[in-house]
């Protein structure tokens, strides 16, 4: 399927396909890319909308423009606004997932449904502190620090070539965006709010997680209303990308019901 770029504020956009719009986040330095498995299969009845958000894979990083979470749900909104998207499901990977609760709770009328991936109610794992994280960009620079986080960030079973892949997209998110996303992250918390997200929900987590680990989805799964939980076996953080066919199943199936 041949991805149309468009150019959307401070953001660099892949379309595919047509029909009811489904729009894809990525996390914290990382970029649309690694959506890359599920083009193809849901961009065959639907118009799959690929994010890169500002300062992230090929998406400019101005300098005087706020990379908080709020911030990347207003340049959410305005993806929304540009093509014209009355109602999507919006699928958040990890900072993503993140952003996603936070437009689910400001645009509630702008969601047909909620999908979190790798995702927390509030801020990072406890197993990534966000002082670790600025002390390896301060030590090693942005780039091997982030590359170090993605090394953790897949399981057992991930080839040598995946792990490339993703320490290659990474170092192209530079330093000073990193720093304020990073700790924008870790002040986030959505617990006291999870009760008010009414439009179907999936929560999606890789068993060996690491970053983001099952406990963080179980608890994300429990606070929303009526919200599903599915554990992948044999992935990590990035089970769409590690996992793709459990993935795309399970996401596919969800999309099935939620729409019925």
């Amino acid at each position: 399927m041949n991805k149309e770029w468009k150019t959307i504020g401070d953001m660099r956009v892949q379309v595919a396909g047509a029909g009811p719009a489904i729009v894809f986040c990525h996390g914290f330095t990382t970029t649309s890319e690694f959506w890359r498995n599920q083009v193809d299969v849901f961009s065959a009845e639907r118009r799959v909308v690929l994010i890169n958000l500002p300062g992230h894979g090929v998406s400019p990083a101005p300098q005087g423009r706020s990379y908080s979470i709020d911030a990347f749900v207003q340049d959410i909104e305005q993806v929304f606004e540009a093509l014209d998207i009355d109602q999507a499901i919006l699928v958040g990977l990890s900072m993503g997932g993140t952003v996603a609760q936070q437009f689910a709770l400001r645009n509630p009328q702008r969601l047909k449904a909620l999908v979190l991936v790798g995702a927390t109610p509030h801020g990072l794992g406890a197993d990534v502190k966000a002082e670790n994280v600025l002390a390896g960009i301060r030590e090693l620079g942005v780039a091997q620090a982030s590359q170090l986080v993605i090394e953790r960030s897949f399981g057992s079973r991930a080839p040598a070539e995946l792990i490339d892949f993703g320490k290659q997209e990474v170092v192209q998110t530079p330093e000073h965006v990193a720093i304020e996303a990073i700790e924008s992250l870790n002040r986030a918390d959505s617990r006291a709010r999870l009760g008010e997200i009414q439009v179907p929900t999936l929560v999606v987590c890789g068993v060996e997680d690491q970053i983001t680990p099952p406990s963080e989805s179980r608890q994300l799964a429990a606070g929303i209303p009526g919200a599903e939980l599915v554990l992948v076996e044999g992935a990590a953080h990035f089970p769409m990308l590690e996992c793709p066919e459990e993935f795309n199943l399970a996401l596919g199936n969800f999309i099935a019901r939620a729409m019925n």
